[in-house]
């Protein structure tokens, strides 16, 4: 048993973040309201240059962040946002706050990201978004959707909350669709703690947005459309202008503890599980190493192996959206609605790949996996 649990992700803060946020603190510039503060400007501009594209605005949160692009589409009551069942709760509620219908899809049993099939089944008239997610860092196929949507005439909202430095065909997740959204969460593939960023190329849009960041204001003290303070404080962009710069080390790490997982595992023979799929023509982020389990019913008892060996594991996610109490009494849906998420739930594990765990670590993660007594249970 290892002697220190192993978590499956962990911030890596060193003393540069540390100086960051020392010298904020000492040039009194906490925040800034409405044209924000000097160190949220570069964090915003290095973060644009990162993603390629022209515009990048920084939020609190990315939950605010997804909020901010739904409200600059001026969705209607009637009118639909087309989400994924299997995903991380603000998905679906930031389409609610911003007063319109979510509108569930059923995703690819391969990668559990929004298939382009299951857009078909539920697009209609009403339909004036599509939120592609970008799943544990593994990029949704695009280009399907990307022409659907225009063929609609509709926007695509990526969710790149878990894909920060991922890649589709060699651009960068959240320079494909009208907008990209990313979470800072601790957890993630870089932090600020709490933070967001908004990453487009339409410049109106982008007015926008910066327009709804800051309660709605065209100028000082005067709004002109509901907005919200979703500002980002100098604190917390001088923090992500350093993890930005380590992103890519992170990213690094991350792929070759996958490599590695991936490796020990497809040695298993009669393994329950099997390591994660990528698709040839994308680049994973690693947020998440999620295996799937063909035999569930052997998953719980793994979960139990792993934690008397202090290695911690999650399920993300335990329960699809659709099947939540809150969207259940909203639109009515019941178990079988969506199948192939209602599976997923049941057979997704992530296993730590995290650039905190040393390489003893990692090699005890690997004997641990490869000594799971499978006859057994």
């Amino acid at each position: 048993m290892s002697s220190k649990f192993i978590p499956i992700n962990l911030p890596i803060i060193g003393s540069d973040e540390v100086k960051a946020v020392k010298a904020v603190l000492e040039s009194n510039t906490l925040t800034e309201k409405r044209n924000m503060g000097p160190e949220t400007l570069k964090f915003e501009e290095a973060f644009a240059n990162y993603i390629g594209v022209k515009h990048a605005i920084a939020v609190n949160s990315g939950s605010a962040a997804l909020h901010a692009c739904l409200l600059a589409l001026d969705l209607k009551k009637d009118q639909e946002v087309i989400v994924p069942t299997f995903s991380f709760v603000a998905s679906a509620s930031m389409v609610i706050h911003a007063g319109a219908r979510v509108k569930f899809a059923d995703v690819n049993p391969m990668t559990f990201n929004l298939d382009v099939d299951n857009v078909k089944k539920v697009i209609s008239d009403k339909t004036r978004a599509i939120m592609p997610v970008h799943l544990y860092g593994h990029p949704v196929n695009m280009d399907p959707i990307l022409e659907l949507a225009e063929k609609k005439d509709i926007a695509v909202i990526e969710d790149a909350c878990q894909a920060h430095g991922a890649e589709y065909k060699g651009k960068k997740v959240g320079s494909l669709g009208n907008a990209g959204c990313f979470s800072f969460y601790p957890s993630k593939n870089m932090t600020t703690g709490e933070g967001g960023m908004i990453t487009t190329n339409d410049g109106e849009l982008a007015d926008v947005i910066r327009q709804i960041r800051n309660h709605g204001e065209s100028e000082n003290y005067l709004t002109t459309r509901l907005g919200h303070n979703f500002r980002m404080s100098e604190i917390i962009a001088a923090i992500g202008t350093v993890q930005l710069k380590r992103l890519d080390d992170f990213i690094k790490v991350r792929t070759q503890n996958a490599d590695y997982l991936t490796k020990i595992i497809n040695e298993i023979e009669k393994r329950p599980y099997n390591p994660p799929i990528v698709e040839a023509h994308v680049k994973h982020s690693w947020y998440l190493y999620t295996v799937k389990f063909e035999e569930v019913e052997k998953r719980d008892p793994f979960i139990v192996y792993m934690q008397k060996n202090n290695i911690g594991t999650g399920v993300y996610y335990s329960t699809p959206l659709h099947l939540m109490p809150l969207y259940r009494e909203l639109y009515d849906l019941g178990p079988g609605s969506f199948p192939v998420s209602e599976y997923a739930t049941r057979q997704v594990l992530s296993i730590p790949i995290n650039p905190s765990i040393s390489k003893s670590q990692m090699e005890f993660i690997g004997e641990t996996i490869k000594n799971f007594p499978i006859e057994k249970v």
